[in-house]
């Protein structure tokens, strides 16, 4: 899709109670290809007119489930990639709680997500781009790592985000020019 254009670098947020402050660390190369999944899925956005992000949940090295925006076929506001996939996994655990899972997910969680994400208690969150008009993990609000919820994920950061940014902007620049 946009071979070559990675990160293997990211910064590590620790949740503030940890007391750790973020440090570059590497992704794993298992990291790597589950958000390679998590962009295929935002192309399968893109394709039906949505703004392409994807999503996919994973717990102990297998997939639960998998999602990608589909707010306006489904003329749904909330189904975000993260939702979809939440609502999947959910589901097919028959439970709301997804303890011990990551989520990979092209695009930084809005707070709807972001709050989702909490009261799921993933685990661990690894977004590729940021988003700085809506991000809810450090780049506009930081809900991720408020000390004020029961529970704070790990949140990792820039995973692959030189091309989720470019399927990001080259979408918008194509719905600026129709």
């Amino acid at each position: 899709m946009y071979p070559g254009l990675f990160t293997i670098f990211q910064v590590n947020h620790q949740p503030p109670s940890s007391g750790s402050d973020s440090l570059i660390q590497e992704f794993s190369n298992v990291d790597i290809e589950w958000m390679e999944l998590a962009l295929e899925l935002a192309s399968k956005a893109e394709a039906i007119g949505e703004v392409p992000v994807g999503a996919v949940l994973v717990r102990d090295k297998q997939l639960l489930a998998e999602g990608y925006n589909r707010v306006i076929v489904d003329s749904d506001p909330s189904a975000h990639a993260e939702m979809v996939a939440l609502r999947n996994a959910g589901k097919s655990a028959a439970n709301y709680r997804l303890p011990d899972t990551t989520i990979y997910v092209t695009l930084e969680p809005c707070c709807m997500c972001a709050g989702l994400l909490i009261h799921a208690r993933v685990k661990r969150v690894i977004y590729a781009a940021s988003d700085p008009k809506t991000g809810a993990a450090g780049s506009r609000f930081d809900i991720l790592n408020s000390l004020k919820h029961n529970h704070q994920p790990i949140v990792e950061s820039g995973l692959l985000a030189a091309a989720a940014s470019i399927m990001l902007k080259e979408f918008f620049a194509r719905k600026r020019e129709a």
